[in-house]
């Protein structure tokens, strides 16, 4: 299978991107290809302006050039999944702004859904899964990122992963790359 994996982290040396390469490594071990979007390092623009607006009216509508070239990219592969770090219980903006533009009416909802059956989403928390549940984060986050977009565009498998006390110290940044290489090794 080919396998888009989507990373947003402004560091090349964080731990989110140690974790989507411990991910891509394990995938590939089980015969699949990967291909790296690196929001950050590529430069995408996360900004909605009327180019890429959804027109309710049309379905049809032909968006810009640079959301064309990232919608073919999701098409040649067949599968997605996100890998970022949890700021503000959710996905940092850039990767909420290429959902945003790309993600878009008749292409990925609406007459049409997204052109994945299978997509993943892998967030790197800093503090502890008891922190989390103690406040309703995790919860919120399922809604929002696994119902409210992924189940909204259609797609029918779908997990959001919550890899939790990156800033906690020992052993938390090793057992997220641990939990990132036995996704990518179940995927």
């Amino acid at each position: 299978m080919k396998i888009l994996l989507v990373t947003a982290h402004p560091r090349a040396d964080s731990l989110t991107l140690a974790a989507a390469k411990a991910f891509a490594e394990a995938a590939k071990a089980n015969g699949h290809e990967i291909e790296i979007a690196d929001l950050t390092a590529e430069g995408f623009d996360p900004v909605l302006r009327e180019p890429d607006e959804p027109d309710w009216s049309d379905s049809k509508k032909i968006y810009s050039a640079a959301v064309r070239a990232e919608m073919a990219r999701i098409e040649r592969n067949d599968a997605t999944v996100m890998i970022f770090p949890v700021w503000w219980w959710s996905m940092p903006a850039l990767l909420k702004g290429w959902i945003d533009r790309v993600w878009n009416n008749g292409w990925a909802y609406g007459d049409r859904k997204y052109p994945h059956s299978r997509a993943w989403m892998l967030a790197i928390a800093g503090s502890s899964a008891e922190a989390y549940a103690k406040r309703g984060y995790d919860d919120a986050m399922r809604t929002q990122l696994e119902v409210g977009i992924l189940g909204y565009c259609g797609i029918a498998e779908t997990r959001l992963e919550i890899l939790f006390d990156a800033i906690e110290g020992p052993p938390g940044p090793e057992n997220i790359l641990v939990a990132a290489r036995r996704l990518g090794s179940e995927f």
